[in-house]
């Protein structure tokens, strides 16, 4: 049997996306983390000093957007810029050390609601009092207006006809 230039690109074709789902389903390797984010983590003084790169980087993108902020809010870099370029173990920034005293008394706080709540998976988060602002929330929300009460239901003997 003889193939023909359609024939050959078919099979061609069809190599191709075979080795390509062979590969998707062996999994590509992890990504790289990026060089900022490897341990040994420098100048932590509340987090611990053995998080992992993972855990560091949830932690702060938690933080950002618990407080809807970017990197630069407390590290000192500039916006746009790659964050391997920001000095993370400066402390220059005032707000830093604020959100290390903020992260002490989550600590504090969620070391003692248990025993006021009685329920043993009470806890806080930056998120419970800043709700995606810089300053945490002082006071609850204003109040809805309450919404008008549904109409009642009709009888269900009306509803089907009966009478």
């Amino acid at each position: 049997m003889k193939f023909g230039i359609p024939q050959l690109a078919l099979a061609s074709a069809a190599a191709v996306f075979a080795v390509s789902v062979a590969f998707a389903q062996t999994g590509a390797p992890p990504p790289t983390m990026p060089a900022f984010a490897n341990p040994p983590h420098k100048n932590l003084k509340v987090l611990p000093q053995d998080i992992t790169a993972p855990q560091l980087l949830g932690t702060m993108k938690f933080f950002t957007q618990s407080l809807g902020v970017r990197c630069s809010f407390c590290h000192v870099g500039a916006e746009g810029q790659p964050l391997s370029t920001y000095d993370f173990p400066s402390d220059a920034k005032p707000n830093k050390d604020i959100a290390r005293g903020m992260m002490r008394m989550v600590k504090e706080i969620d070391a003692n609601l248990p025993a006021i709540t009685g329920q043993a998976d009470s806890k806080v988060t930056c998120f419970t009092c800043h709700r995606g602002s810089k300053s945490p929330a002082t006071m609850p929300p204003p109040a809805m207006p309450a919404a008008a009460p549904a109409a009642p239901a009709a009888p269900a003997s009306q509803e089907r006809g009966a009478g």
